[in-house]
């Protein structure tokens, strides 16, 4: 399977787009495997990088809802 980011030519993963965020994120709130997300290694990074940012600032709570 291909990169969800690199198929659609998404370069910058935002913090602030909580929405996508949650795609990434299983039910106990934690970081889905790189295995079940199908993400290439930068943006597997990028994106547990923008989870951890949106926790902290309270855009995503550290549990599930």
């Amino acid at each position: 399977m291909e990169c969800y980011f690199c198929k659609q030519n998404i370069k910058e993963i935002d913090y602030k787009d909580t929405k996508t965020l949650k795609k990434f994120i299983t039910g106990l709130g934690k970081i889905r495997k790189r295995s079940s997300t199908s993400l290439c290694r930068y943006h597997q990074r990028k994106i547990a990088q923008a989870i951890k940012r949106a926790r902290h600032l309270g855009l995503l709570s550290p549990t599930s809802k």
